[in-house]
């Protein structure tokens, strides 16, 4: 019999995680949908032509509670958990760093760090403990993990320890069969990314297939980073 595989996205109900939990889904997986608008995860779900396998969780994965009761409900009800695609993010307006208020910079920290860090938290408990153990925990970084953006202080910040993070993950997880993998996704034709239309757009279904693709890979094998972008974005010697 073959091994049911699970997943949990986060930030599933639109852009990124929306098009990972699709290809995820039609790809055989049970899938855990994490967001907060539960008729958006609904959404998605229809989409997949796979109901059945979809599991919808309206969360705020910034709130302990939420994302404890995430992970027990996808394991009370698919029994382990293969891959969690750490996607929900935030950015914040373009402002000088000295005029972008603190409260705004702690929402950018609590969701793109402290979240990540807490369902990944969960993951690991999940992956150490079934059988056969292990599983994949896939970040989202950016491309500003790497080459910032101007006036986007919050954003950079997080997402270069976002790749702190991922590395940690890959340290800490080798004796349990647990990989980390970080994606950086630029110019992906989302509804996020309408204010960059003046730049070369990718189709975000290649995001979603590279995810899917990191997703099933025997655990002896990772893509520890990939980058994946629109050819003729301006990255490569931006500044």
């Amino acid at each position: 019999m073959t091994q049911k595989r699970v997943a949990i996205v986060t930030g599933a109900g639109s852009g990124i995680g929306k098009c990972a939990s699709l290809a995820l889904l039609r790809d055989g997986y049970h899938v855990g949908l994490v967001g907060r608008r539960r008729e958006m995860l609904e959404k998605t779900a229809a989409e997949s032509g796979a109901e059945d396998r979809a599991l919808v969780l309206a969360a705020d994965i910034t709130r302990d509670a939420d994302v404890e009761r995430v992970f027990s409900k996808v394991k009370s009800k698919f029994g382990r958990l293969d891959v969690l695609f750490n996607n929900a993010g935030m950015g914040a307006p373009a402002v000088p760093m000295e005029d972008l208020p603190i409260e705004t910079f702690r929402e950018v920290v609590n969701l793109n760090l402290v979240a990540m860090f807490m369902c990944t938290q969960h993951a690991i408990r999940i992956m150490k403990a079934q059988t056969p153990k292990g599983g994949r925990i896939i970040n989202n970084g950016s491309l500003s993990a790497h080459v910032p953006r101007a006036l986007s202080v919050a954003y950079s910040a997080t997402k270069h320890a976002v790749t702190g993070l991922t590395k940690s993950i890959s340290l800490d997880g080798r004796d349990h069969d647990i990989a980390g993998s970080q994606i950086d996704i630029g110019n992906a034709l989302t509804e996020l990314a309408t204010g960059m239309s003046t730049e070369p757009m990718m189709d975000v279904k290649y995001a979603g297939a590279a995810v899917l693709h990191m997703a099933n890979l025997p655990l002896d094998v990772n893509v520890q980073s990939m980058a994946i972008m629109a050819t003729k974005m301006p990255f490569i010697g931006r500044g």
